[in-house]
C-alpha cells in the first residue's frame, strides 16, 4: 500500500466517525493497515494523520512520576530489560497509549530513571525481577564511576542555574565559581548558585535547557522560572 492509499483510508475511516481521526490501534483494526506499512512514510501515526489534514487525535497529558515509573516497568517486564532511551522512543510509536519519549527525560539520566524505579518496586512490593533487572544496571554504572571519576573530574564542565533578584541565569563553565564571580561583578544585585550539573557536554546540556525555557526567556540567558522550573533542574545531578 502506498502513502496517498493510507492518507485516503485514513480520511475514509475519520468521515465514518464524524470528522474525527482514528487512534492507530482503531485504525488498524478497521483497515488491517499495520505500523510498518505506515511506517514506511511518517514516524509517527499523529504525522500521517495531521498529513491527511487532521488533527491528531492524541491528548497531550501531564503525566505524574508514578505514571512514566509504571510505564517503564511494563516497558522493561516487555523487554526483559531496562529500556533505552531509543526503546522508549520505539514504544511511543507503536503504542497509543505509551507517553512521548521526551517526558521520561524529566528524570534526566538513565541511572537516575532506574533509581526511581527501584525505589517505587521496593515501597509498592513486588516485581523482585524488575528490580534485579535494574540493580544490575546500577552495579555496572557505580562500578565505571569508581574508576573514571577522577579521569572524567579533568575534562568536566558544568551547568549552572544562578539568581539574581527575580531571575535566573543558565549557562554553561568549566568553572562555576570563577564564572559565578564573573556574573557578580556585572550585577548591582546579589548573585546566588542555585544549582550546578556536571556534563562531558555543557553546550548540549545548556542548550536543552535553554530550549525547554525558551518560552520564558527575558533576555540572553536570564529566565524568569517557576518553583516547579526549578525543581527540574535540580533533579539533574550529572550527565555524560
Amino acid at each position: 500500500m502506498n502513502k496517498q492509499e493510507i492518507l485516503e483510508e485514513i480520511k475514509r475511516t475519520a468521515t465514518q466517525n464524524g470528522g474525527n481521526p482514528l487512534g492507530m490501534n482503531r485504525f488498524e483494526k478497521e483497515t488491517g493497515i499495520k505500523p510498518h506499512e505506515w511506517g514506511k512514510y511518517w514516524a509517527r501515526f499523529s504525522q500521517a494523520q495531521t498529513e491527511a489534514g487532521f488533527t491528531p487525535n492524541r491528548l497531550q497529558t501531564a503525566y505524574s512520576d508514578e505514571f512514566l515509573i509504571k510505564k517503564a516497568i511494563e516497558l522493561t517486564s516487555k523487554l526483559g530489560k531496562f529500556p533505552t532511551f531509543k526503546e522508549f522512543r520505539v514504544a511511543e510509536n507503536t503504542d497509543e497509549g505509551f507517553p512521548s519519549s521526551k517526558v521520561f527525560m524529566r528524570f534526566g539520566s538513565k541511572e537516575e530513571l532506574v533509581r526511581r524505579v527501584v525505589k517505587f518496586c521496593k515501597t509498592e512490593g513486588g516485581n523482585e525481577d524488575i528490580i534485579g533487572l535494574c540493580q544490575s544496571i546500577l552495579e555496572k554504572h557505580d562500578k565505571r564511576a569508581d574508576t573514571t571519576e577522577g579521569n572524567l573530574n579533568e575534562r568536566l564542565g558544568s551547568v549552572y542555574l544562578f539568581k539574581s533578584g527575580r531571575y535566573y541565569k543558565i549557562g554553561k563553565t568549566f568553572d562555576t565559581v570563577r564564572r559565578g564571580n564573573e556574573i557578580r561583578i556585572q550585577l548591582p544585585e546579589r548573585l546566588d548558585l542555585i544549582h550546578s550539573i556536571n556534563t562531558d557536554d555543557p553546550s548540549g546540556v545548556e542548550a536543552y535547557w535553554h530550549r525547554r525555557f525558551d518560552g520564558k526567556r527575558m533576555n540572553g540567558e536570564w529566565f524568569d522560572l517557576s518553583t516547579a522550573d526549578i525543581k527540574s533542574f535540580r533533579r539533574w545531578k550529572r550527565i555524560y
